[in-house]
């Protein structure tokens, strides 16, 4: 399989010089694209309201990403919500409580988080059953949060506050790539939805990061060809390397 032109399912970087994948560029002499396969829309305010969600009924927040942060401000600031002092935040990691360094003093405010998974996080969430959670998500949610929360006996609100949906990609020609990179279980339903028509031919490789987006690709009919994290690729940039040059090595050995 030769590999000359790369699609990544993500933003373009301010700088891709700046990047792990430039190396890659110089290195194999390949082409690296960046295209954004999913965009997030918000839900307002009013939306919230007609489902009876009032922010003041809860003394605790769980919060599972950036984008979830991010959307919890913009839908308090659009319901006149005034974040009380007290509110305790449970995050699902601690770059992810970090992050919440953007939108409050972090050192004043009652801030808890999990190793890495949502099951960490409601281990930790365990010793605080007399708290009233509320779960802000988006649409889409890989894995079962309502059923370990419901499982620990926590009293907790879910709603959804923003939309991940498919962006149009109408521009791009899928056909010219040897390798698609996928982030997300989202990206390969925007694929899906923006080219019902493709297929996959043993020319075209498909990397995944994080498990579900590799049993997503997997679910749609796909052939994942490599994936990370794994030991010796801890990051997507490592697992595009070594896949290039196994290949690389395949070939002279024919």
């Amino acid at each position: 399989m030769k590999i000359k032109s790369i699609l990544l399912s993500q933003p373009k970087p301010v700088d891709v010089a700046k990047t792990p994948y430039e190396a890659i560029i110089k290195k194999y002499n390949v082409n690296i694209e960046f295209e954004k396969f999913i965009k997030l829309e918000d839900v307002s305010a009013s939306e919230l309201r007609q489902e009876k969600v009032k922010l003041t009924d809860f003394t605790a927040i769980i919060l599972t990403s950036r984008n979830t942060i991010d959307h919890f401000f913009r839908i308090a600031k659009e319901m006149r919500y005034t974040i009380p002092e007290d509110l305790k935040y449970f995050c699902v990691s601690e770059s992810t409580a970090l992050y919440l360094q953007r939108y409050i003093q972090y050192r004043k405010r009652k801030i808890f988080y999990g190793k890495q998974t949502f099951a960490d996080l409601v281990e930790v969430m365990k010793k605080h059953k007399e708290e009233k959670f509320f779960l802000p998500s988006s649409n889409l949610v890989t894995e079962d949060h309502d059923g370990m929360l419901t499982a620990a006996k926590l009293d907790y609100t879910k709603a959804v506050i923003f939309r991940t949906v498919s962006s149009d990609l109408s521009h791009i020609d899928i056909n010219k790539y040897d390798m698609l990179v996928f982030f997300s279980p989202a990206g390969i339903d925007s694929l899906k939805a923006n080219f019902p028509d493709f297929v996959q031919t043993e020319n075209v490789a498909i990397g995944g990061f994080g498990q579900s987006t590799c049993k997503a690709i997997t679910d749609a009919g796909f052939t994942l060809n490599f994936s990370a994290p794994t030991p010796s690729c801890p990051s997507m940039n490592m697992a595009i390397e070594e896949f290039i040059s196994n290949e690389i090595k395949k070939a002279k050995k024919k």
